[in-house]
């Protein structure tokens, strides 16, 4: 795996999210998962906004000071052929304050192929996901709407 970070690609991303009257009506990010194979997260000032999906429910993630949120995402899930799963997420304003966001993403290189492990595939354990080159990947990735883990689906082999 260490080939997949060698000149690997980093992203940073701030996100402000003014206060809003009605955060219920809005959504700040769509739900989604991170075509990642990490994201760490630092909640800047404090506010909460940060909500992850478990069994269909939205649960918010209560912020330590000066910790980083880090979260799995799809690339991991499908490099680990679904050992480690990929987080959903979304943000939504707060009503009286503004949330500020830091984020950091992990990527492999773009001349990497994004696939199951061969050492975690066996007549046991076949691939759940197809492989595809990363820039193909982050190219069709990006081509779509953010909703959910549709894109992981889509590389689900069972969708085939």
């Amino acid at each position: 795996m260490i080939e997949y970070f060698e000149d690997g690609m980093q992203s940073l991303r701030m996100t402000c999210y003014p206060p809003c009257p009605q955060p219920e009506l809005v959504t700040g990010i769509t739900p989604h998962s991170d075509p990642t194979i990490l994201t760490f997260l630092l909640q800047l000032n404090g506010v909460d906004g940060l909500h992850i999906s478990k069994d269909g429910c939205w649960f918010p993630v209560t912020i330590l000071p000066d910790a980083l949120v880090v979260n799995v995402g799809d690339i991991l899930e499908i490099f680990s052929n679904g050992v480690y799963r990929s987080i959903e997420h979304r943000a939504i304003p707060n009503a009286e304050k503004e949330r500020i966001s830091i984020a950091f993403f992990i990527k492999p290189k773009r001349e990497a192929y994004v696939g199951p492990s061969p050492s975690l595939i066996n007549p046991q354990n076949p691939p759940l996901y197809k492989r595809v080159g990363m820039e193909q990947y982050v190219k069709d990735f990006f081509s779509r709407k953010l909703n959910g883990k549709t894109y992981l689906q889509h590389m689900r082999i069972s969708d085939e």
